[in-house]
């Protein structure tokens, strides 16, 4: 198998650390299968987030959720968020209660996503 990276952008990084330990290496545990799965166009399991082009997709923990992209070294991970956030930020923005087909409609959340970007 070629060499698999999973990159975290300085957001999702600073998330990441700020989560408790053990939170942590339960996280990136998860992370363990995710090569074959990437690398084959088997991504049915994660949710799918599509605006003008740029592919996101989501992918659950627990109580969290990350949000990625493939990348040609491996994926990019943008954002690690607690459930209760999106909660927050889906009541904020007046959405209904469904995930990824309001978010994928929502410019805010997008905005979120490129925030990560000005922060590196």
């Amino acid at each position: 198998m070629a060499q698999f990276q999973i990159i975290f952008n300085p957001t999702s990084a600073g998330e990441l650390s700020r989560l408790p330990k053990d939170l942590q290496l339960e996280i990136l545990g998860n992370f363990r299968g995710l090569p074959s799965e990437v690398l084959t166009t088997d991504m049915e399991r994660f949710g799918k987030l599509e605006r003008q082009g740029k592919i996101l997709y989501r992918f659950r923990i627990g109580d969290y959720r990350v949000y990625f992209e493939k990348h040609p070294l491996g994926i990019v991970v943008h954002r690690i968020l607690n459930k209760n956030t999106l909660k927050d930020f889906r009541f904020r923005s007046g959405l209904p209660t469904g995930e990824d087909g309001e978010l994928q409609d929502n410019p805010r959340f997008w905005e979120l996503i490129e925030a990560a970007k000005s922060v590196s």
